[in-house]
Order: C-alpha cells, then structure tokens, then sequence
C-alpha cells in the first residue's frame, strides 16, 4: 500500500472504529442535587456521615 492509498477496505475499517463505542461501568453517571449546610463549630464526624448517608440514600 503506498502512502497515501485509500481502499474500500480501509475505509470500512476507520468506519468500524469511528463508530464503536466502548462503555465501561466505570463510566455511569450519576447526577447529584441538593444542599448540604453544615456549621463547622457545631459538626461532628458522626453528624456530617450521618448527612451524607442520608443524602446518598436519595
């Protein structure tokens, strides 16, 4: 193949690779709303798991 040379061939092999998707779990989206409010002073460890518990069970 010289440079340059374009075949059907070729071609349907860049076609076949432009059009394959490669989906991986890693690549689910998760989309969060909400507010999380906490005053520092007032916050503990245990309060602020127990928020995000409560905010991730949603």
């Amino acid at each position: 193949m010289s440079m340059g040379a374009y075949d059907a061939a070729e071609h349907q092999r860049r076609e076949e690779k432009a059009s394959a998707v490669d989906v991986s779990s890693d690549d689910d989206r998760t989309d969060y709303e909400g507010t999380v409010e906490y005053d520092v002073a007032d916050a503990d460890a245990e309060d602020l798991l127990a928020q995000f518990r409560e905010i991730k069970s949603r």
